[in-house]
């Protein structure tokens, strides 16, 4: 099933109420004698808290996935693409060419932010004693599955799913967010995941921002994160 909802507008309460939702779908998904074998991968922040409760429910493993969108020139809530921890970088071609956006920006962009996968990185695990106590899995030829709150362009995602493809061979990959407008579902359909599940995927020209298909879309403080890291990777 590729949408748990198509036809209507639908308010989600908040992120907490996401992952209970795809946790239950996935269950369809991802059979009981494939659980052991499969991680779920939340991307920070926002991503971290459904990804957390997705892990749980199909009592599988958890893990962390950093990836960060680059901005557009004055409007940094428009992303251009995105960069992973690895280096692994995805440009949306279209977007730049039609803002004509100077490499310039975009090399000093990458840089930018490749260098704040690499703090949240320190942050997250190197410098954490829970991760670094508590997780040893293999991301190797098991089913993976991304998580964010929501994709609007599906940049994050896109390098995400390009990351774990080159480096890790996955047996399965699947994708799991709340909220993502149909023209997103297709770009992501075509990187060749196996499985996408969602909550909602409004029309293109109904979309304006994630934050509107939620009641709540507090912001996700670091402080968070670290104590889902604590509370979940020590079980």
């Amino acid at each position: 099933m590729d949408g748990v909802i198509g036809k209507f507008q639908l308010k989600i309460k908040d992120r907490e109420s996401a992952g209970n939702i795809l946790g239950e779908t996935l269950k369809d998904v991802v059979k009981k004698e494939d659980r052991n074998d499969t991680l779920v991968l939340g991307i920070p922040r926002g991503g971290i808290i459904i990804a957390e409760i997705i892990a749980r429910k199909l009592s599988c493993g958890f893990d962390l996935l950093i990836s960060k969108r680059l901005r557009a020139p004055h409007n940094e809530e428009l992303a251009i693409g995105a960069v992973m921890e690895d280096g692994t970088t995805y440009l949306n071609e279209l977007v730049i060419n039609e803002l004509k956006i100077s490499s310039e920006y975009i090399k000093s962009e990458i840089l930018n932010q490749l260098e704040e996968t690499r703090r949240l990185a320190r942050l997250y695990k190197h410098g954490n004693k829970f991760y670094l106590e508590s997780n040893d899995i293999d991301w190797k030829n098991k089913t993976i599955i991304i998580v964010d709150d929501g994709a609007a362009t599906g940049s994050t995602i896109t390098a995400a799913i390009r990351s774990i493809r080159k480096s890790n061979n996955p047996e399965r990959l699947v994708v799991a967010i709340p909220v993502s407008p149909k023209g997103t579902i297709i770009l992501l359909k075509n990187e060749g995941i196996d499985h996408i599940e969602v909550i909602t995927s409004p029309q293109n020209h109904n979309f304006t921002s994630i934050e509107q298909y939620y009641q709540n879309f507090d912001q996700v403080t670091d402080n968070q994160v670290l104590d889902i890291i604590k509370s979940s990777l020590r079980k």
